[in-house]
């Protein structure tokens, strides 16, 4: 059967727009990041204008021979982005390969050349995850909520290449566990012995939490620990299955051992994995607590594990939001936005030595706040994803709300009850939030903006201390093995906080919804973002007590620095690797 599905997958003749989408995005982000030399020649005719200029890479053939690649693109005018406008071509046909366009190249790329082996692969598995994705794909229904449209919508990042990689799922496994097919799983759980777990709970937590979720399996699983040792000494912490049998029975063998890990068995309830595949939602009984846990394996280029510090500040980093929204009373009284909290966070950090690789961050689970019990009556949510997706036969998720009401009035509502809580949370606070679109949703009311949901508070915030308008929260640092270079919540840097928002949130977040409603012509992206600008300043003219905070703050400086999120994958991550794009909240103002 598997063998038949996947080639039925690579068949489909939806395979060849798969392939021209990583081809997109590829293209699109080598060029935008200088990461790829091209040749073009740019002509005046009106039709070269919209279509772009042809852009000419050259290489060589495995025998040595010249080869040409051609294409055209296009600068958008938000933030300066590139946009392809035609499929990539290999000597005037269609180019079939993205491994062959990397072989041969590669003289035109900068890129280490020890990088390029592991992303060609990175992109090949996305090439066929995502076939695989859509051969299978079904519409959502026209009345899924929140929870179903987390594993319905199947896109994955936008900007990114390497959009469904899942490095280290083979094909049975992204049946099992992709979002987009729904398969239920149930959490193994496993008891920690409390010399090797460090726990983090939020101060509003009832001591029955766990056992509330459990029911009449926390009984069961008690008595299995008293069968080892003292109940009282050990923490309860459950794991993906892929994770079990992939990594912890094995990296964890001397903990399993000793008894220090404690099998216990599955959990009573059925679980579905969101869109991120680490992050379950109980299908069963959708108010209990998301179960983010640790997974071993790459997507998007970046490792799904959970480092200890950050386990271990994300109660600390809730407590300390909620405070700070229950204290404004613009926030807190008007705006109301959701805040998922993450309650609890228990990690397993054994001395493992030479194998600390194979455990740092292999088991640990996060319990955020089920959406469900924050929506009140006539409310419903939608992923921010969801606002750039689309129905099989392309027509969007939202089409229906930008009929009835005005693609312009829309997303003046939009930004008004999404944007808006962000930028009080930077200027007036000194907080910036990482708000991509994964972790973000839409809470509506027959399609109008009502409010926002913010969620993934461990390690997605950032502030310099001397700029808070209160009191740091005590965080942990990150130990000195820890690699990522581009993972830090506290800085120094001014810049690195408001360019985190305007990274995340407004050229991630709302540069992909400003493209997509410009390429299907309901509102021009400069239009798109002349709304923002007015919304931003008319939140300003209401606050001129917080004049020096927006200055500060500056979210209208003509350039911000955003990652090089594929260069990133092209070299050793031993720094920051960002550039300098023009701001389209100051190139409005231009006007």
């Amino acid at each position: 059967m598997t063998a038949e599905l996947v080639r039925a997958a690579l068949t489909d003749p939806r395979f060849p727009e798969v392939r021209r989408r990583v081809f997109r995005q590829l293209l699109e982000s080598l060029l935008y990041e200088g990461a790829l030399t091209t040749e073009n020649a740019a002509t005046e005719n009106a039709a070269t204008e919209r279509d772009g200029d042809e852009h000419v890479v050259t290489g060589e053939d495995r025998d040595g021979k010249p080869v040409r690649y051609s294409f055209r693109a296009v600068r958008r005018f938000g933030f300066d982005r590139v946009g392809l406008t035609s499929p990539v071509l290999r000597e005037g046909v269609e180019a079939d390969s993205v491994t062959r366009f990397l072989t041969e190249v590669r003289g035109s790329l900068d890129a280490d050349p020890d990088h390029i082996v592991a992303f060609a692969r990175e992109l090949e598995e996305t090439l066929f995850k995502d076939a695989l994705s859509e051969h299978l794909r079904e519409d959502p229904p026209s009345t899924a909520d929140h929870d179903a449209l987390e594993t319905a919508i199947t896109d994955g990042h936008r900007y990114h290449p390497t959009y469904k990689s899942r490095v280290g799922f083979d094909v049975a496994d992204d049946l099992a566990f992709g979002p987009e097919f729904a398969n239920p799983l149930r959490p193994l759980w496993l008891a920690a012995h409390r010399d090797i777990t460090e726990v983090s709970a939020s101060g509003s937590l009832d001591r029955q939490y766990l056992a509330d979720q459990l029911g009449g399996e926390a009984t069961r699983f008690h008595r299995l620990i008293e069968d080892v040792g003292e109940p009282d000494e050990y923490v309860l912490v459950p794991v993906h299955p892929w994770q079990w049998r992939e990594r912890l029975a094995r990296a964890f063998s001397e903990q399993l051992a000793r008894g220090e890990l404690i099998p216990l068995g599955p959990d009573p309830h059925e679980f579905l994995p969101q869109q991120s595949i680490r992050t379950l939602t109980c299908r069963d009984v959708p108010e209990r607590p998301y179960l983010k846990l640790s997974l071993s394996m790459v997507n998007t280029s970046t490792s799904r594990g959970l480092a200890a510090h950050t386990v271990r500040n994300a109660p600390r980093v809730t407590d300390w939001l909620r405070e700070v929204v229950a204290g404004d009373a613009y926030l807190s009284g008007e705006l109301r936005p959701i805040l998922l909290g993450e309650e609890l966070g228990v990690a397993v950090t054994p001395e493992s030595g030479l194998l600390r690789p194979d455990t740092y961050g292999a088991l640990a689970c996060i319990w955020r706040e089920s959406l469900h019990p924050h929506l009140e009556p006539g409310e419903r949510a939608m992923p921010f994803t969801g606002l750039t997706s689309c129905l099989r036969d392309g027509t969007p998720l939202i089409a229906e709300w930008l009929r009835e009401q005005g693609a312009e009035n829309w997303v003046r509502g939009l930004v008004r009850v999404a944007a808006i809580p962000l930028v009080h949370l930077l200027c007036a606070h000194g907080i910036a939030l990482e708000s991509h679109a994964q972790n973000m949703a839409l809470v509506h009311v027959d399609g109008v903006p009502e409010r926002v949901v913010l969620k993934d508070f461990h390690d997605g915030v950032r502030f310099s201390p001397q700029h808070l308008a209160g009191e740091a929260p005590e965080l942990a640092a990150p130990p000195a093995h820890h690699q990522n270079r581009n993972s830090f919540v506290e800085t120094d840097e001014l810049s690195l906080v408001t360019d985190f928002l305007l990274d995340a949130f407004f050229f991630i977040n709302l540069g992909e919804l400003a493209i997509f409603l410009d390429d299907r012509g309901e509102l021009a992206e400069r239009d798109f973002w002349r709304v923002v600008a007015e919304e931003i300043r008319a939140h300003q003219e209401r606050f001129p007590d917080l004049a020096e905070r927006f200055a500060l703050f500056d979210l209208f400086t003509p350039a911000i620095e955003v990652e090089k999120l594929t260069s990133r994958r092209l070299h050793p991550d031993t720094e920051l690797r960002l550039h300098a794009v023009p701001n389209p909240l100051a190139e409005v103002e231009k006007c």
